[in-house]
């Protein structure tokens, strides 16, 4: 195995890592360690690209130092990503490599599950570095954070629900949702038992098709959910998906989701602002999953009392940054920024 230090100027650490024989490539980006080690999870997907791998990995270990500041949670921001299509690539033997790879960053970086990765992936990890989260099993184990992270987006859905509609209370209202993967499908369930309608979309037709049965979902084609006519929009797939085209095509009063960096730009965030349209800025609204693995990296023994303070907690600060921004009359992405910032300088002095 070969690990190739990449030079930053924005990162602390990037980390490329290659096996050929295991038709192993992937990439570690430790962002911040400011106010502890880096935490975040490990996604494998097949990029188009190896530099197409590196900007998201850049972008996602980024976004968790602002994710994990917001929360309040003594850890910095990291990410790794690993190319390939997890259904053909994926082997006990390449997550073991590629372990050996986290186990070399020395504590600096905390991995957990994320897109393409399980539970059952992380015991494997485990078997070849202790520095690894979301276990299954164990004195600490927290398990899938799916439905934390869930809860957390169900409450920014019900917060920016407050502040454009005057009432949290989603009953009767639309709410449109991309991406059914396990974040997408417990959010559904959420909004479903609070009586919202949910118009869905994912790649998989069998996702959509349990939906519409399960959830009395209506389905939309991949591309037709960004036109469709909602009181909400949650992306709860993947990141960059809010755009100049996207936007102009958007015919909601509030974005809430859980996709990580759904901002193609910085800029864009003023497109939705200037449409009318309340964000709720990623990296606040997504931010229960990784208070869920927190609890296994701090090894906190009374885990639900101290998951259900933090979620309240960042509920309170998602409603407290979109007070701001209404006050300002700015968009509560720069506020949002503002406020890690702040955390950030704070805790680390």
């Amino acid at each position: 195995m070969k690990i190739t230090s990449i030079p930053s100027t924005s990162h602390e650490d990037i980390r490329r890592v290659e096996d050929t024989a295991l038709g192993l490539i992937g990439f570690i980006a430790i962002h911040s360690t400011k106010l502890g080690p880096a935490a975040g999870g490990l996604r494998m997907k097949p990029y188009a690209s190896e530099q197409e791998a590196l900007t998201d990995v850049m972008r996602l270990s980024e976004g968790m130092t602002y994710k994990n500041a917001a929360a309040g949670l003594p850890l910095g921001g990291g990410k790794a990503v690993i190319l390939g299509d997890p259904k053909a690539l994926k082997t006990p033997e390449l997550l073991h490599a590629f372990a050996r790879a986290i186990e070399a960053c020395e504590g600096r970086y905390w991995t957990a599950e994320d897109m393409g990765m399980t539970p059952a992936d992380m015991a494997e990890l485990a078997r070849e570095t202790r520095f690894v989260a979301g276990l299954a099993d164990g004195e600490f184990a927290s398990g899938d954070p799916s439905p934390i992270t869930a809860r957390g987006i169900f409450n920014a859905i019900r917060c920016v629900a407050k502040h454009r509609f005057g009432d949290p209370d989603l009953t009767g209202k639309t709410v449109s949702v991309q991406g059914l993967g396990n974040v997408g499908w417990n959010l559904c369930e959420l909004l479903g038992d609070a009586g919202a309608k949910l118009i869905v979309t994912d790649i998989s037709e069998d996702r959509v098709d349990a939906a519409v049965v399960e959830l009395g979902a209506k389905a939309v084609a991949l591309d037709a959910i960004y036109g469709v006519q909602a009181d909400i929009f949650a992306p709860c797939a993947i990141g960059g998906i809010l755009n100049a085209d996207t936007i102009a095509q958007l015919n909601v009063t509030a974005v809430a989701g859980g996709a990580n960096n759904q901002l193609a730009r910085a800029e864009d965030a003023a497109l939705l602002h200037d449409k009318g349209i309340l964000y709720a800025p990623d990296f606040v609204a997504n931010g229960g999953g990784i208070i869920n693995v927190a609890t296994e990296i701090l090894e906190i023994a009374n885990r639900k009392t101290w998951v259900d303070d933090k979620v309240a907690a960042l509920d309170a600060t998602m409603d407290a940054i979109l007070r701001e921004a209404a006050r300002k009359g700015v968009s509560p992405a720069d506020v949002a920024q503002d406020v890690v910032a702040r955390a950030i300088t704070e805790r680390a002095a």
